[in-house]
């Protein structure tokens, strides 16, 4: 999932008259870091994304490899919740950073309990890039799973971290914001995703 803020940058126009400086240099890096972030995350088209992953049953080293480069490539392309269906991989497992208290990760998870009540807002996604979206989701969740050595995990999530955890479930179900909003949305985001993907 895509950070939910924007990255407008056109009040630096003032700043073509001073030398490049540190600053600059590193907004540069960042960005070139994002680009090739993105790059290497599946977009939309592509068939690994709307495919429902496999449980997974083996808690190794590759396992473990494959969460860090996920944390990597989030962090990465400014994401806060990155599936392994996005990189190609058919497990359910998920990486997510919606606060201040580091990444985790979440493999097999299920929902055990779901809050009754629903708010709607904007979602972004690192597979579906330019495309925002309105999205119903639950206010409140608790998820079971394990983490990337295989021990128990249960989470309770509530506002913007559940709405997270949410868009990264469906991704491992192959299924989109774009599926969840409504058609004149859909419509929309379908009018900006179809030239890239013919061209791919």
């Amino acid at each position: 999932m895509a950070h939910d803020h924007d990255h407008d940058h056109e009040h630096d126009d003032h700043d073509h008259d001073v030398e490049p400086d540190e600053d600059t240099q590193e907004r540069a890096e960042t960005e070139a870091r994002r680009q090739l972030a993105l790059a290497q995350i599946r977009q939309y088209g592509d068939p690994a994304l709307r495919l429902a992953a496999h449980e997974v049953e083996d808690f190794d080293d590759d396992l473990r490899r494959l969460v860090e480069r996920m944390i990597a490539l989030m962090h990465d392309a400014q994401g806060v919740g990155l599936a392994a269906t996005q990189v190609g991989v058919l497990r359910r497992l998920f990486v997510y950073e919606p606060d201040e208290e580091g990444p985790r990760a979440l493999v097999n998870p299920v929902v055990a309990e779901r809050g009754e009540e629903t708010s709607s807002d904007e979602e972004g996604c690192l597979s579906l890039q330019g495309v925002r979206v309105p999205v119903d989701r639950s206010t409140r969740l608790v998820l079971e799973g394990k983490d990337e050595h295989g021990a128990d995990v249960r989470v309770e999530l509530d506002e913007y971290a559940a709405r997270v955890v949410q868009h990264e479930l469906d991704h491992l179900d192959g299924v989109l914001i774009i599926d969840r909003t409504d058609d004149e949305h859909r419509k929309e985001a379908l009018s900006t995703l179809r030239p890239r993907a013919v061209l791919r």
